[in-house]
């Protein structure tokens, strides 16, 4: 038996819509290198998506209050959809940027 998560509805599709578009696209495998980056030079960690909208990484203009205006399921969906991704990371990249995936 597979593990499948529940689906939960979106309230706001647009919104949501945008943010997981703009989370794709600094992921994608020709981004994710520059992405990375921006965020050691921001000192953050890379599972601190609160930081990675304080500070603009994301290319969606006004990311953080995009964000703020949603409900809190789909800003936990979001999230959920950010940490998927860091893990989907090519392991060549992510042992380029050990220090920014420590935990410590």
């Amino acid at each position: 038996m597979t593990y499948t998560q529940a689906g939960i509805a979106v309230d706001n599709q647009q919104v949501f819509g945008e943010l997981k578009a703009a989370i794709d696209a600094v992921f994608a495998p020709q981004a994710v290198d520059k992405f990375l980056r921006s965020m050691e030079k921001s000192n953050l960690r890379i599972r601190d998506f609160a930081g990675v909208l304080q500070k603009g990484l994301l290319p969606q203009a006004l990311a953080e209050q995009l964000f703020s205006s949603l409900g809190t399921a789909d800003q936990a969906q979001l999230r959920e959809h950010y940490l998927t991704k860091l893990e989907q990371v090519e392991p060549a990249i992510r042992s380029k940027f050990k220090k920014l995936y420590s935990y410590y």
